[in-house]
């Protein structure tokens, strides 16, 4: 049996990149959010003229 095991301590974070969290939040909070109004006033016109 072979002991000699290469154990990666997960505490070591060697592939995780310096981000700020917050901002990401809400980059993708408002970029959605911008999404579903260019939807939403997509589909309204749409309305309008089919109808």
């Amino acid at each position: 049996m072979d002991a000699n095991h290469h154990v990666i301590d997960p505490r070591e974070h060697v592939n995780e990149e310096p981000r700020n969290d917050l901002f990401d939040l809400m980059n993708g909070f408002f970029g959605m959010l911008t999404f579903m109004f260019v939807i939403f006033f997509g589909m309204v016109i749409v309305k309008f003229i089919a109808g």
